[in-house]
């Protein structure tokens, strides 16, 4: 019996000890002088289903990597420098190979309570097609300060399980460069048109209560560009709705688009409260597409719009 307690012992303050072994900051500089030169190198040092967030510093410079956290790196907080000099950039496209939209990333995010800060995601592959820059399937995932560049579908936020949460960002692409099922806020955002296209191609599952929400955002475009819709539904429910948007003149006066001349519109949400600047032109915006009143602005707050399958607060 004694024997037994003491093995007992030996192998609870060794599992003690093999966590404690596990940091719980880590530091890469291309220089030398982090614990690591790789993003993904830090990351995969990451205990697998960390219990407590593991802050990854990262030094100014561009990371040429096709960066994955997959999904057994969870509680990841990836924190850059300097947002326009510490750059994660790959260019990979669909058509590349055996690539196609869904691997053309150059940052795919799979662990939950994923956080980035100060960073700048880029696919640089330029004007061929489908080239992701950022790719989020994970639930709960906070982006903030960051850039996300590219030019068709810049950003993928692909399940229809998971809640991302985008303040002060800088999103820029040509077409559909935000899609995807998710359900997503983005707060105070800056969102570019670099073509006359779609922004946004919501893919929204009947089930959820809520697609795309803008809070607070100011849209742009390159001065040529004098056309572009707010959005089209890449499936028959999306759901898309910009709040107190500043638009500027290149949105068009109907606002929203059909999809390929197919009948996804029909069953669509599209709304807007608030908007205003050359772009929104209230008596000219599409029949399908809706006007916030007051009282159905109230069901658009954070903690609605994330209760999902269970209660999420971004902070």
């Amino acid at each position: 019996m004694k024997k037994l307690i003491l093995f007992l012992f030996l192998l609870s303050t060794a599992g003690f000890s093999y966590a404690q072994d596990y940091p719980k900051e880590l530091t890469v500089a291309q220089d030398g002088s982090g614990q690591y030169k790789t993003i993904q190198e830090a990351v995969m040092a990451v205990r697998d289903y960390s219990d407590v967030q593991v802050n990854i510093y990262i030094k100014k410079g561009v990371y040429k990597e096709k960066l994955v956290i997959p999904a057994q790196k969870i509680r990841i907080r990836l924190v850059g420098e300097d947002k326009n000099n510490t750059i994660i950039t790959y260019d990979d496209y669909s058509g590349k190979g055996k690539i196609n939209t869904y691997t053309s990333y150059s940052v795919l995010v799979q662990g939950n309570d994923f956080v980035a800060e100060n960073l700048t995601f880029e696919n640089s592959s330029g004007q061929v097609g489908q080239a992701v820059a950022l790719h989020v399937s994970a639930d709960r995932v906070v982006i903030k300060n960051c850039r996300i560049i590219s030019h068709q579908d810049s950003l993928f936020t692909s399940a229809d399980t998971s809640r991302q949460y985008y303040v002060d960002c800088y999103i820029e692409g040509t077409t559909d460069f935000i899609f995807g099922a998710a359900t997503v806020v983005f707060e105070r955002c800056h969102i570019h048109s670099k073509k006359n296209s779609y922004i946004t191609a919501a893919s929204t599952t009947e089930n959820q209560a809520f697609g795309f929400v803008f809070f607070n955002c100011k849209l742009t475009a390159e001065p040529e560009f004098k056309k572009v819709f707010l959005g089209r539904p890449w499936r028959p429910f999306a759901k898309t709705v910009f709040i107190n948007t500043e638009m500027g003149e290149h949105i068009l006066p109907q606002g929203w688009s059909v999809w390929n001349k197919n009948d996804n519109h029909k069953q669509t949400y599209y709304a807007e409260y608030g908007s205003f600047g050359p772009g929104f032109v209230k008596e000219q915006r599409i029949d399908w597409s809706h006007q916030l009143t007051k009282k159905e602005l109230k069901k658009y707050t954070l903690e609605n719009i994330f209760s999902g399958g269970s209660k999420w607060l971004p902070k």
